[in-house]
């Protein structure tokens, strides 16, 4: 596979909003923007201040024997924490207090107060650290969906995957490197769903993945205070660098009408893509109904006519 370097954006702090509209949104890649005025969260937010800020209060974590975390095989068990807890272990090497090893991994995606109907938002599920950070919400404060807090340990990496949603990762803390793919790649990334079977983009294995070598890499390190653009349906791959602290800003880009009002997760497809899937399962599940030679000719019949339809021009 080929390697692209993300651009990076120099923002000034005046008018960032404006910049982001006028030299990111309209081309629709992921950019690195750095000078974003996040207020004193950058410096505040060390383990020290995490813990004493936050306390005793609940949290539920992934935790994980392995850096590298697998959504589809769930290599991981949830377990719930202390919050001054979670920050103590995700900050050491190796724990004298732990679930599964010494050695084990921490990330914490924060929830809504009930998960099954609201949304996680660190304005009003951790108010105590929200009022440090002034949040990069370049859209109608009408459009903002969810402002997610993470947390992970050195060296955790999260699968690859895509949101729905326009959404800002806001690196407060620590290094991150994060890996896109285009849309157009999802064809070379063996998805399950929103998720890419290939878990070690480094070294895939290529006997069971060969068109992953097709796939364009699009990669960069965000440093403590960067802000990256992360277009809806693009891909990405997460390694948390150091200890690090993050917020998510994700905003509803179409139609409020378009998404699933049952989804407080915001990775749901929108309504016509999930209703254009159930159709599509029932007309396979009707070519069943043929012998293989007619099933085959005919399912590529209708694979040729979804390109014709449907798929946009290769860029020139």
């Amino acid at each position: 596979s080929t390697t692209a370097a993300v651009p990076l954006v120099h923002l000034n702090s005046s008018s960032p909003s404006d910049q982001f509209h006028e030299l990111v949104y309209p081309a629709r890649r992921p950019a690195v923007l750095r000078g974003a005025p996040l207020g004193r969260a950058p410096s505040l937010w060390t383990p020290g201040y995490l813990a004493e800020k936050c306390g005793e209060r609940p949290v539920r974590v992934h935790v994980s024997p392995v850096p590298q975390m697998d959504f589809i095989r769930k290599n991981f068990v949830y377990r719930t924490l202390p919050f001054s807890e979670l920050v103590k272990r995700a900050n050491e090497k190796k724990h004298e207090q732990y679930f599964l090893n010494a050695e084990e991994k921490y990330y914490l995606r924060s929830l809504g107060d009930d998960p099954r109907k609201d949304v996680a938002d660190i304005r009003s599920q951790f108010p105590e650290l929200s009022g440090d950070i002034h949040l990069p919400i370049y859209c109608s404060s009408d459009r903002v969906f969810s402002c997610v807090l993470r947390i992970g340990s050195p060296h955790v990496q999260l699968w690859t995957h895509y949101d729905v949603m326009d959404n800002l990762l806001v690196q407060v803390t620590g290094r991150k490197r994060v890996v896109l793919f285009n849309p157009r790649d999802a064809n070379n990334l063996y998805l399950t769903g929103d998720k890419s079977r290939v878990l070690d983009i480094d070294s895939p294995d290529l006997s069971l993945f060969p068109r992953f070598s097709r796939a364009t890499r699009h990669e960069c390190v965000l440093e403590p205070g960067d802000v990256l653009f992360i277009p809806a349906l693009w891909f990405h791959n997460v390694v948390s660098v150091d200890f690090g602290v993050a917020v998510n800003v994700f905003w509803q880009n179409l139609d409020e009408k378009l998404y699933d009002s049952r989804d407080t997760y915001g990775n749901k497809d929108p309504l016509p893509a999930q209703r254009a899937q159930q159709i599509l399962d029932r007309a396979l599940k009707t070519l069943e109904e043929l012998p293989d030679e007619y099933r085959d000719f005919y399912a590529r019949r209708l694979v040729s006519r979804i390109e014709e339809k449907s798929y946009m021009a290769e860029p020139s």
